[in-house]
């Protein structure tokens, strides 16, 4: 029978960190499981103990490797979890705030005061059409002045994400608290700024004014009149359900970049304006925008062969497709595909999209990623530019927020070491 010991035993029966243990897991040499309700890991003893009569692998040159222990989610094979909670399955029971609630504090149930509504718990927030933000959701009217100011400022051709990179720091002058680092008031804070991102964004259609106060719409529906000139018809539940797929990755880099600031305590604002600004790669949460440019270069399915050979010819890749985690398709692109076809079976625009995957398939390329998911969903219901990148900017606050809480509890910098490979000492010429 297979004994099992704890994280604990078997870092120090090796002679390691803790995060150490844990890269050993990743890269293969070690198995763990989890212990009994969840808690912590288990690994085989005697496995660890053959690994420490052998001694400890070495790293392949030029590798890198940063390991950090969390609760909030994980990556194995082609499944994503948030706090052991199938994403998928969220998406189409949950509403966004239920699940910042979930990745927050551990629990759907949100803290007094701002609980999802009853109809949001019953029906489930993808299959309905007008859900009432939980009390709390809001910027004050202050703050939303001042972000909506500052955005304003930029030029009219500026993408969302940019005006979300502004935003995001005028909120924090409106915000007196800011500073106050424990999970009550880091939570507070989280979902007044994430209701004054998507606020403070210009809107693309006048909103009627018949001077009645109305019920404040959650944060999908609100963000979809930022983004989408056109009524939401039956895509505010493909919206809704991508809001919830990228809330949380594990450790995208733009996670890692919030992580290190929060470690040296950051406030949340910053520590999500530190996210934003590594958001906009090509390949990270940028890569939904030349999946919008290359949707758009098709204006029917016959153009799609031609357009991913010019990529490929010009590029060497089509943004959209791979993913260095998911080897056999991402399950979060999966999802919101089938969601949008189902929203709107009979648009044109997926017809290209399909083209576009089919085309893929015949070069024996990649499968798509949750990037070309966001670029169709824009493409079918008619969003502006960039909003992609929007949509991925509002969800992954939510992630990043939930990945501050949990260095500001650990209270210990994140300070990775380099390794040295420039001149010796004394070879420098001065």
């Amino acid at each position: 029978m297979t004994a099992w010991i704890t994280a604990e035993a078997a870092a120090q029966r090796l002679g390691i960190k803790r995060a150490t243990l844990y890269a050993y897991v990743s890269r293969g040499v070690l198995v763990r499981r989890r212990a009994p309700g969840g808690r912590g890991s288990l690994f085989d003893a005697a496995e660890i103990e053959k690994l420490a009569r052998r001694g400890r692998p070495r790293r392949a040159p030029g590798g890198a490797e940063l390991v950090i222990e969390s609760a909030l989610t994980e990556i194995s094979g082609d499944r994503l979890r948030y706090r052991g909670h199938e994403v998928t399955a969220l998406a189409g029971a949950r509403s966004f705030e239920d699940v910042a609630s979930l990745l927050w504090t551990g629990d759907f149930t949100a803290p007094a005061g701002w609980q999802a509504t009853p109809e949001a718990v019953a029906v489930g927030a993808a299959a309905q059409s007008a859900l009432r933000a939980p009390a709390g959701w809001q910027a004050t009217p202050e703050a939303v002045a001042v972000g909506a100011a500052a955005q304003s400022a930029l030029p009219a051709a500026a993408l969302p994400l940019e005006r979300l990179q502004v935003i995001v720091p005028a909120l924090a002058a409106t915000d007196p608290l800011r500073l106050h680092l424990d999970q009550p008031a880091v939570v507070a804070a989280g979902r007044a700024m994430i209701a004054g991102m998507v606020d403070c964004l210009p809107d693309q259609r006048e909103r009627a004014a018949d001077g009645v106060d109305q019920p404040v719409p959650d944060i999908a529906t609100r963000l979809w009149g930022k983004i989408c000139p056109a009524e939401a018809e039956g895509l505010l539940a493909a919206l809704r359900a991508a809001l919830v797929l990228l809330a949380d990755h594990e450790l995208a880099a733009s996670t890692l970049a919030v992580r290190v600031a929060a470690s040296v305590r950051a406030d949340p604002y910053a520590a999500v304006a530190t996210g934003l600004g590594a958001l906009g790669g090509p390949l990270h949460g940028g890569a939904s925008l030349g999946a919008e440019a290359m949707l758009a270069a098709a204006a029917g399915p016959r153009d799609a062969p031609g357009v991913v050979g010019d990529l490929l010819r010009r590029t060497g890749r089509v943004p959209g497709f791979g993913h260095f985690v998911y080897r056999a398709g991402d399950p979060r692109a999966i999802c919101l595909l089938d969601l949008v076809a189902r929203g709107a079976p009979e648009s044109p625009r997926l017809a290209v999209a399909e083209a576009v995957r089919t085309e893929m398939r015949r070069r024996a390329l990649p499968e798509p990623n949750i990037d070309f998911a966001l670029a169709v969903l824009a493409d079918v219901a008619g969003m502006i530019s960039g909003a992609g990148e929007a949509v991925f900017a509002v969800a992954r606050a939510a992630g990043w927020i939930a990945h501050a809480l949990e260095e500001y509890a650990r209270e210990v910098p994140l300070r990775p070491r380099a390794v040295y490979t420039g001149p010796p000492a004394g070879d420098t010429v001065g």
